[in-house]
């Protein structure tokens, strides 16, 4: 008997998938409810699990195929009649996805003798080595990182100053020509190597001159959004900088207990997400949206944070983030962090958002203009933490500061509502105390 997998729903205006991967090959054995294959929408990617228990017979879709909602990816033949031909007919396909051989071939290289410099020959290589004490490595065995990760045994031939350069630089003393007598390697000829050309990148030995890859239908989505934002809103940024003493030093006083209550870490994230809605609250603008000519204003605050994956940007939400703790919020945003990071988004994790937090400032960030997410009208931009000079009191400081930056659509939200909204936002971030008490 021969059940169908087919592809299922994915959720609203999703009509159809990119076949990502084969989690099983034709003849496997499977279980129900076992992933069988893996599908990528334009927004996320999600796993098909086996209608039943049997063998992985014919596949009808091959990776990279694009299939729609109902369609047939392939058959699950169940009992003890197992169709053989359905899977020989699937060789083609097995042959393509496999087309790729890795051939590991073991590499050995016989260890050279290099003979012991003399005192005199080496004399100023030791003038030079005053470090050897504390540098040198171990006098019978030199490691080196090299490609195969060989140990070679050396018989004290080097000098010390030329043990301290190739330790430290992982230099393959094998793949140095040496200039001294008898072809003794010098520190001179470990300096020379400084000045050969490299050669081309691995990257361009590999694939060449150019490469061309397909973008995924996540990359393609992510390019799509982001120029209907820049064609569809009018979009303006407004920027200011916020002390981040008080959050710091907040973080520093309650994390270990604040871990050991609610077992999860003090994020800077939370503070942001608790500020943002108290601005949220005093200026609905910035939580609107546009829908035809009628602007629809949300009540209800769920808030969008970006997160980099390996395969692109996605914005997970946390919804009625104003009902949430500080501890609620850490926890949401961290569940939902993982599960990006894994690729165990679903369509709900990823709608419904009213604003956005992007923080770029993991990555080192120190200003940006932030793009909308639309249909929202408003994303503030985090940054990295430096330590600036600033005036506290008339007298300058060095306090550890974070610029801020708010895009938004100009059409619905006026810049003296753009200003003041993040001037709440910094005020609030600055007094942290004020999220506590909801003043």
């Amino acid at each position: 008997m021969s059940e169908k997998i087919l592809v299922p729903e994915l959720g609203e205006s999703i009509t159809e998938a990119t076949v990502s991967k084969w989690l099983k090959s034709a003849g496997d054995s499977v279980e129900a409810d076992e992933p069988i294959v893996e599908l990528e929408t334009d927004k996320v990617n999600l796993e098909v699990p086996s209608p039943v228990n049997g063998v992985l017979g014919k596949i009808n879709a091959s990776e990279g195929d694009v299939v729609e909602v109902g369609s047939t990816l392939g058959h699950i033949n169940s009992g003890s009649n197992i169709q053989t031909s359905d899977i020989s007919k699937n060789e083609d396909v097995k042959k393509k996805e496999n087309n790729v051989i890795k051939i590991e071939v073991e590499k050995k290289t016989e260890p050279k003798e290099i003979k012991i410099l003399s005192e005199e020959e080496d004399k100023d290589e030791f003038e030079h080595s005053h470090e050897q004490d504390s540098q040198s490595i171990d006098d019978d065995t030199l490691v080196l990182t090299n490609e195969v990760e060989e140990k070679i045994e050396v018989e004290h031939n080097l000098s010390p100053a030329v043990r301290k350069i190739v330790s430290e630089k992982k230099i393959d003393i094998q793949k140095v020509k040496g200039t001294g007598k008898d072809g003794r390697v010098l520190k001179g000829d470990l300096i020379n190597l400084m000045g050969i050309n490299p050669g081309p990148s691995e990257r361009k030995i590999k694939y060449g001159q150019e490469e061309r890859i397909k973008m995924t239908r996540l990359r393609q989505t992510i390019a799509k959004r982001l120029k209907q934002a820049q064609e569809n809103a009018a979009l303006l940024t407004t920027f200011n900088e916020v002390d981040m003493t008080n959050i710091v030093e907040m973080r520093k006083e309650n994390q270990d207990d604040f871990l050991e209550r609610y077992g999860i870490k003090l994020g800077f994230m939370s503070f942001f997400v608790k500020a943002s809605v108290v601005a949220l609250k005093s200026f609905p603008a910035v939580n609107a949206e546009i829908e035809g000519d009628e602007i629809v204003y949300k009540n209800y605050y769920n808030i969008s944070f970006a997160v980099g994956t390996e395969k692109g940007l996605v914005v997970p939400v946390l919804r009625n983030a104003d009902e949430l703790s500080f501890a609620d919020i850490e926890k949401n945003i961290k569940d939902l962090s993982d599960k990006a990071k894994d690729g165990k988004l679903t369509i709900e994790d990823l709608q419904g958002g009213t604003f956005t937090i992007s923080n770029g400032g993991v990555y080192g960030s120190m200003l940006s203009t932030p793009i909308l997410n639309l249909p929202q009208s408003g994303v503030l931009g985090m940054h990295n933490i430096v330590d600036r000079p600033i005036v506290v009191g008339g007298e300058i400081k060095i306090r550890p500061v974070m610029y801020l930056a708010l895009s938004y659509d100009h059409r619905i939200i006026d810049g003296k509502d753009s200003v003041s909204f993040l001037k709440t936002i910094k005020e609030n971030l600055e007094d942290p105390r004020r999220l506590f008490l909801n003043i």
